[in-house]
Protein backbone atom coordinates (compact mmCIF):
# COMPACT_ATOMS: atom_id res chain seq x y z
CA UNK A 1 0.00 0.00 0.00
CA UNK A 2 0.88 3.47 -0.73
CA UNK A 3 0.96 6.56 1.16
CA UNK A 4 1.93 10.25 0.43
CA UNK A 5 3.15 12.37 3.14
CA UNK A 6 3.53 16.09 2.50
CA UNK A 7 6.34 17.72 3.79
CA UNK A 8 7.08 20.55 1.85
CA UNK A 9 6.18 23.78 3.69
CA UNK A 10 8.61 26.10 5.54
CA UNK A 11 7.06 25.47 9.08
CA UNK A 12 6.54 28.97 9.84
CA UNK A 13 4.63 29.00 12.71
CA UNK A 14 7.40 26.95 14.22
CA UNK A 15 9.76 29.38 13.80
CA UNK A 16 12.61 29.94 15.11
CA UNK A 17 13.00 25.81 15.32
CA UNK A 18 12.53 25.70 11.62
CA UNK A 19 15.44 27.74 10.56
CA UNK A 20 17.51 24.94 9.70
CA UNK A 21 15.57 22.02 10.27
CA UNK A 22 12.60 21.12 8.27
CA UNK A 23 9.38 20.53 10.24
CA UNK A 24 9.51 16.96 9.26
CA UNK A 25 12.90 16.63 10.98
CA UNK A 26 12.15 18.12 14.33
CA UNK A 27 12.69 15.73 17.58
CA UNK A 28 9.63 13.98 19.20
CA UNK A 29 10.99 11.99 21.59
CA UNK A 30 14.56 12.33 20.27
CA UNK A 31 13.55 10.93 16.59
CA UNK A 32 12.56 12.70 13.70
CA UNK A 33 8.93 13.85 13.41
CA UNK A 34 8.45 12.41 10.31
CA UNK A 35 9.70 8.99 11.74
CA UNK A 36 6.59 8.50 13.84
CA UNK A 37 4.33 9.60 10.94
CA UNK A 38 6.12 6.59 9.25
CA UNK A 39 6.25 4.13 12.07
CA UNK A 40 2.48 4.67 12.28
CA UNK A 41 1.66 3.95 8.29
CA UNK A 42 4.00 1.27 8.32
CA UNK A 43 2.13 -0.53 11.21
CA UNK A 44 -1.30 -0.25 9.06
CA UNK A 45 0.32 -1.96 6.09
CA UNK A 46 1.48 0.86 4.32
CA UNK A 47 4.98 -0.37 2.79
CA UNK A 48 6.02 2.69 -0.02
CA UNK A 49 5.70 6.61 0.89
CA UNK A 50 6.33 9.48 -1.48
CA UNK A 51 7.67 12.20 0.34
CA UNK A 52 5.77 15.68 -1.06
CA UNK A 53 9.28 17.82 -0.51
CA UNK A 54 10.03 21.64 -1.23
CA UNK A 55 11.59 23.36 1.77
CA UNK A 56 14.98 22.21 3.04
CA UNK A 57 15.20 18.46 1.50
CA UNK A 58 18.59 17.69 1.42
CA UNK A 59 18.29 17.23 5.68
CA UNK A 60 15.53 14.84 4.99
CA UNK A 61 16.63 12.25 2.71
CA UNK A 62 20.34 12.49 4.37
CA UNK A 63 18.42 11.78 7.70
CA UNK A 64 16.17 8.69 6.30
CA UNK A 65 18.15 7.30 3.26
CA UNK A 66 15.74 4.73 1.54
CA UNK A 67 13.67 4.28 4.66
CA UNK A 68 15.63 0.78 5.02
CA UNK A 69 15.85 1.46 8.15
CA UNK A 70 12.34 1.52 8.96
CA UNK A 71 11.27 -1.51 6.87
CA UNK A 72 9.63 0.92 4.97
CA UNK A 73 10.58 2.60 0.94
CA UNK A 74 10.87 5.63 0.73
CA UNK A 75 10.44 7.83 -2.90
CA UNK A 76 11.28 11.51 -2.84
CA UNK A 77 9.51 14.13 -5.38
CA UNK A 78 10.82 17.30 -4.61
CA UNK A 79 8.31 19.94 -6.21
CA UNK A 80 10.41 22.92 -8.30
CA UNK A 81 7.84 25.47 -6.65
CA UNK A 82 5.40 25.57 -3.80
CA UNK A 83 2.56 23.57 -5.05
CA UNK A 84 -0.24 23.52 -2.47
CA UNK A 85 -1.88 20.30 -0.95
CA UNK A 86 -2.75 18.53 -4.39
CA UNK A 87 -0.43 20.40 -6.37
CA UNK A 88 2.52 18.20 -4.58
CA UNK A 89 0.38 14.83 -4.92
CA UNK A 90 -0.42 15.63 -8.42
CA UNK A 91 3.69 16.12 -9.63
CA UNK A 92 3.88 12.84 -7.85
CA UNK A 93 1.77 11.26 -9.84
CA UNK A 94 3.36 8.85 -11.88
CA UNK A 95 4.10 6.97 -8.39
CA UNK A 96 -0.25 6.67 -7.48
CA UNK A 97 -1.70 5.26 -10.02
CA UNK A 98 -1.80 1.79 -9.02
CA UNK A 99 -4.92 1.84 -6.64
CA UNK A 100 -6.07 4.25 -3.79
CA UNK A 101 -4.08 5.70 -1.57
CA UNK A 102 -3.34 7.70 1.61
CA UNK A 103 -2.26 11.60 1.49
CA UNK A 104 -1.07 12.54 5.06
CA UNK A 105 -0.36 16.38 5.90
CA UNK A 106 3.08 17.13 7.42
CA UNK A 107 2.46 18.13 10.55
CA UNK A 108 0.00 15.45 12.46
CA UNK A 109 0.57 13.20 14.85
CA UNK A 110 -2.74 10.86 15.00
CA UNK A 111 -3.41 6.94 16.57
CA UNK A 112 -6.66 7.12 13.91
CA UNK A 113 -7.12 3.69 12.95
CA UNK A 114 -5.66 3.91 9.27
CA UNK A 115 -6.52 -0.11 8.52
CA UNK A 116 -10.42 0.19 9.47
CA UNK A 117 -10.57 3.65 7.43
CA UNK A 118 -9.16 1.66 4.87
CA UNK A 119 -11.78 -1.16 5.13
CA UNK A 120 -14.90 1.52 4.96
CA UNK A 121 -12.90 3.07 1.86
CA UNK A 122 -13.49 0.25 0.33
CA UNK A 123 -16.84 -1.64 1.25
CA UNK A 124 -18.35 1.95 0.34
CA UNK A 125 -16.68 2.99 -3.12
CA UNK A 126 -16.38 6.39 -3.04
CA UNK A 127 -13.80 8.94 -5.10
CA UNK A 128 -12.30 9.89 -1.61
CA UNK A 129 -12.81 9.49 2.13
CA UNK A 130 -11.30 12.20 4.42
CA UNK A 131 -10.47 11.19 8.40
CA UNK A 132 -12.03 13.66 11.04
CA UNK A 133 -11.62 14.30 14.31
CA UNK A 134 -13.07 16.49 17.10
CA UNK A 135 -11.72 19.68 18.41
CA UNK A 136 -13.00 22.46 21.53
CA UNK A 137 -12.82 25.16 19.48
CA UNK A 138 -13.76 24.50 15.80
CA UNK A 139 -13.90 28.40 14.69
CA UNK A 140 -10.27 28.46 14.27
CA UNK A 141 -10.33 25.34 11.97
CA UNK A 142 -12.30 24.33 8.98
CA UNK A 143 -15.00 22.58 9.43
CA UNK A 144 -16.36 19.19 7.39
CA UNK A 145 -20.14 18.54 7.37
CA UNK A 146 -21.92 15.15 6.39
CA UNK A 147 -24.96 13.64 6.42
CA UNK A 148 -26.86 11.34 7.42
CA UNK A 149 -24.84 8.11 5.74
CA UNK A 150 -21.48 9.31 6.78
CA UNK A 151 -20.95 11.37 3.15
CA UNK A 152 -19.37 15.07 3.28
CA UNK A 153 -22.35 17.60 2.98
CA UNK A 154 -19.56 20.83 2.86
CA UNK A 155 -16.79 22.41 3.41
CA UNK A 156 -16.83 25.53 5.80
CA UNK A 157 -13.62 28.28 6.80
CA UNK A 158 -13.52 29.17 10.08
CA UNK A 159 -16.51 30.25 11.32
CA UNK A 160 -17.29 32.46 13.51
CA UNK A 161 -17.80 31.56 16.56
CA UNK A 162 -21.77 30.45 17.97
CA UNK A 163 -22.46 29.57 14.08
CA UNK A 164 -20.08 26.16 13.31
CA UNK A 165 -22.74 23.44 12.88
CA UNK A 166 -20.22 20.41 14.26
CA UNK A 167 -17.01 20.44 15.91
CA UNK A 168 -15.42 18.16 13.45
CA UNK A 169 -12.58 19.36 11.43
CA UNK A 170 -10.59 18.06 8.72
CA UNK A 171 -7.71 16.11 9.60
CA UNK A 172 -5.63 15.95 7.06
CA UNK A 173 -5.94 12.31 6.43
CA UNK A 174 -7.35 11.04 2.95
CA UNK A 175 -7.84 8.20 0.79
CA UNK A 176 -8.10 8.74 -2.58
CA UNK A 177 -8.73 6.70 -5.89
CA UNK A 178 -6.40 7.23 -8.58
CA UNK A 179 -8.92 9.15 -11.10
CA UNK A 180 -8.86 11.65 -8.46
CA UNK A 181 -5.69 12.69 -9.91
CA UNK A 182 -7.52 13.96 -12.89
CA UNK A 183 -8.99 17.00 -10.94
CA UNK A 184 -5.54 18.72 -10.54
CA UNK A 185 -3.86 20.56 -12.80
CA UNK A 186 -0.29 19.77 -13.93
CA UNK A 187 2.14 21.83 -12.47
CA UNK A 188 0.38 24.13 -10.70
CA UNK A 189 -0.78 25.29 -7.34
CA UNK A 190 -3.95 23.71 -6.11
CA UNK A 191 -5.25 22.48 -2.71
CA UNK A 192 -7.73 19.83 -1.61
CA UNK A 193 -9.75 21.84 0.64
CA UNK A 194 -11.17 24.86 -1.76
CA UNK A 195 -10.58 23.15 -5.28
CA UNK A 196 -10.65 19.48 -5.59
CA UNK A 197 -12.53 18.34 -2.82
CA UNK A 198 -15.79 20.91 -3.50
CA UNK A 199 -15.44 20.20 -7.54
CA UNK A 200 -15.87 16.23 -6.40
CA UNK A 201 -18.92 17.44 -4.16
CA UNK A 202 -20.52 19.90 -7.26
CA UNK A 203 -20.23 16.71 -9.18
CA UNK A 204 -22.00 14.90 -7.44
CA UNK A 205 -19.11 12.19 -6.95
CA UNK A 206 -19.04 10.09 -3.20
CA UNK A 207 -16.61 11.81 -0.73
CA UNK A 208 -16.78 9.44 2.05
CA UNK A 209 -15.83 10.91 6.20
CA UNK A 210 -14.41 9.20 8.51
CA UNK A 211 -14.89 11.17 11.98
CA UNK A 212 -12.41 9.56 14.57
CA UNK A 213 -11.73 10.21 18.45
CA UNK A 214 -8.55 8.54 18.23
CA UNK A 215 -5.85 10.75 19.47
CA UNK A 216 -4.63 13.10 16.86
CA UNK A 217 -2.46 16.82 17.39
CA UNK A 218 -1.12 19.23 14.40
CA UNK A 219 2.98 19.42 16.00
CA UNK A 220 2.74 22.94 13.49
CA UNK A 221 3.14 25.24 17.03
CA UNK A 222 5.37 25.69 19.44
CA UNK A 223 2.61 24.90 21.86
CA UNK A 224 1.20 21.65 20.44
CA UNK A 225 4.76 20.79 19.79
CA UNK A 226 5.38 21.14 23.35
CA UNK A 227 1.77 19.56 24.18
CA UNK A 228 2.58 16.27 21.87
CA UNK A 229 5.44 16.01 23.82
CA UNK A 230 3.75 15.52 26.97
CA UNK A 231 1.58 13.55 25.89
CA UNK A 232 4.06 10.91 24.89
CA UNK A 233 6.08 11.15 27.99
CA UNK A 234 3.14 10.34 30.10
CA UNK A 235 2.99 6.85 28.46
CA UNK A 236 6.18 6.33 30.39
CA UNK A 237 4.81 7.04 33.86
CA UNK A 238 7.21 7.95 35.85
CA UNK A 239 10.26 6.08 33.94
CA UNK A 240 12.92 7.59 33.57
CA UNK A 241 14.36 6.34 29.96
CA UNK A 242 18.39 6.52 29.40
CA UNK A 243 19.16 5.82 25.72
CA UNK A 244 22.65 4.67 25.68
CA UNK A 245 25.96 5.64 26.61
CA UNK A 246 25.35 8.56 29.30
CA UNK A 247 26.82 9.32 32.56
CA UNK A 248 24.93 10.57 34.93
CA UNK A 249 26.24 11.88 38.76
CA UNK A 250 24.92 9.44 41.01
CA UNK A 251 23.08 12.38 43.26
CA UNK A 252 21.05 13.56 40.46
CA UNK A 253 17.81 14.08 41.11
CA UNK A 254 15.27 12.63 37.89
CA UNK A 255 11.63 12.53 38.28
CA UNK A 256 10.06 10.93 35.56
CA UNK A 257 8.60 10.85 32.79
CA UNK A 258 12.07 11.95 31.32
CA UNK A 259 14.16 10.91 28.19
CA UNK A 260 17.86 11.21 27.65
CA UNK A 261 19.58 10.78 24.56
CA UNK A 262 22.78 8.99 24.27
CA UNK A 263 25.95 10.04 25.04
CA UNK A 264 25.02 12.82 27.39
CA UNK A 265 26.42 13.70 30.43
CA UNK A 266 25.01 15.07 33.49
CA UNK A 267 26.37 16.28 36.53
CA UNK A 268 24.45 16.76 40.34
CA UNK A 269 21.38 18.25 38.73
CA UNK A 270 17.42 18.22 39.17
CA UNK A 271 15.78 17.35 35.95
CA UNK A 272 11.81 17.16 36.59
CA UNK A 273 9.50 15.67 34.14
CA UNK A 274 8.01 15.91 31.39
CA UNK A 275 11.47 16.40 29.62
CA UNK A 276 13.44 15.38 26.91
CA UNK A 277 17.02 15.88 26.81
CA UNK A 278 19.12 14.88 23.16
CA UNK A 279 22.01 13.40 22.28
CA UNK A 280 24.83 14.34 23.43
CA UNK A 281 24.09 16.94 25.86
CA UNK A 282 26.07 19.05 28.89
CA UNK A 283 24.31 19.56 31.88
CA UNK A 284 26.35 20.87 34.40
CA UNK A 285 25.94 21.30 38.25
CA UNK A 286 23.00 22.28 40.12
CA UNK A 287 20.78 23.05 37.15
CA UNK A 288 17.31 23.03 37.75
CA UNK A 289 15.28 21.55 34.65
CA UNK A 290 11.41 20.90 34.47
CA UNK A 291 9.35 20.57 31.10
CA UNK A 292 11.73 21.90 28.95
CA UNK A 293 12.84 19.95 25.70
CA UNK A 294 16.61 19.84 24.68
CA UNK A 295 17.86 19.56 21.05
CA UNK A 296 21.30 17.37 20.55
CA UNK A 297 24.90 18.97 21.24
CA UNK A 298 23.39 21.74 23.91
CA UNK A 299 25.35 22.54 26.85
CA UNK A 300 23.48 24.24 30.08
CA UNK A 301 26.15 25.86 32.36
CA UNK A 302 25.67 25.48 36.51
CA UNK A 303 22.57 27.16 38.17
CA UNK A 304 20.85 27.51 35.45
CA UNK A 305 16.91 27.20 35.63
CA UNK A 306 15.14 25.84 32.77
CA UNK A 307 11.28 26.06 32.80
CA UNK A 308 8.53 25.15 30.13
CA UNK A 309 10.75 26.10 27.31
CA UNK A 310 12.77 24.77 24.56
CA UNK A 311 16.49 24.65 23.86
CA UNK A 312 17.69 23.84 19.95
CA UNK A 313 21.18 22.47 18.61
CA UNK A 314 24.23 23.42 19.73
CA UNK A 315 23.49 25.77 22.18
CA UNK A 316 25.61 27.27 24.92
CA UNK A 317 23.15 28.47 27.96
CA UNK A 318 25.71 30.48 30.28
CA UNK A 319 26.24 30.05 34.42
CA UNK A 320 22.80 31.37 36.54
CA UNK A 321 20.69 31.99 33.54
CA UNK A 322 16.99 31.48 33.78
CA UNK A 323 14.60 30.16 30.80
CA UNK A 324 11.46 30.66 31.22
CA UNK A 325 8.01 29.13 30.05
CA UNK A 326 7.20 29.28 26.25
CA UNK A 327 10.59 30.54 25.11
CA UNK A 328 12.27 28.98 22.57
CA UNK A 329 15.98 29.14 21.69
CA UNK A 330 17.22 28.85 18.40
CA UNK A 331 20.00 26.80 16.90
CA UNK A 332 23.97 27.96 17.89
CA UNK A 333 22.64 30.59 20.01
CA UNK A 334 25.16 31.38 23.15
CA UNK A 335 23.93 33.02 26.35
CA UNK A 336 26.29 34.83 28.59
CA UNK A 337 26.05 33.99 32.20
CA UNK A 338 23.43 35.69 34.06
CA UNK A 339 21.39 35.98 31.33
CA UNK A 340 17.26 36.32 32.23
CA UNK A 341 14.76 35.29 29.22
CA UNK A 342 11.39 36.00 29.88
CA UNK A 343 8.47 33.90 28.94
CA UNK A 344 7.17 33.68 25.34
CA UNK A 345 11.39 34.96 24.26
CA UNK A 346 12.20 33.81 20.63
CA UNK A 347 15.90 34.27 19.97
CA UNK A 348 17.13 33.82 16.56
CA UNK A 349 19.64 31.28 15.30
CA UNK A 350 23.74 32.16 15.67
CA UNK A 351 23.20 35.37 18.17
CA UNK A 352 25.50 35.41 21.09
CA UNK A 353 24.01 37.29 24.27
CA UNK A 354 26.11 39.62 26.29
CA UNK A 355 26.12 37.98 30.02
CA UNK A 356 23.11 39.04 32.27
CA UNK A 357 21.24 40.36 29.55
CA UNK A 358 17.10 41.03 29.86
CA UNK A 359 15.50 39.56 27.12
CA UNK A 360 12.38 39.58 25.75
CA UNK A 361 10.23 39.82 22.78
CA UNK A 362 12.40 38.54 19.34
CA UNK A 363 15.69 38.56 19.62
CA UNK A 364 17.49 38.59 16.58
CA UNK A 365 14.31 37.78 14.29
CA UNK A 366 15.48 39.03 10.60
CA UNK A 367 13.50 41.95 9.14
Amino acid sequence: MKAVILVGGQGTRLLPLTCKTPKAMVPILNRPFLEHQLLHLKKHGVDEVILAMGYLPDPIQQGLGDGSNLGIRLIYSVEPSAMGTAGAVKYAAKYLEDGPFFVFNGDVITEIDLTTMMLRHHDNGPKASLALTPVDNPSRFGVVETDERGNVRRFIEKPPPGTETTNMINAGIYILEPDVLNYMPENAFCMFENSVFPQLLKEGKPVLAYPSNAYWIDIGTPATYLKVQYDLLAKLGSRVVNQGRSHIHAKTVIEGPVIIGRGCTIEKAHIKGPAVIGAGCLIKRDVYLEKTIIWPESQIAETSTLKGCIIDSNCIIGKGSEILEECIIGDNVTLGPGCKVAPGTKIWPDRKLAPGSELSGNVGKPS
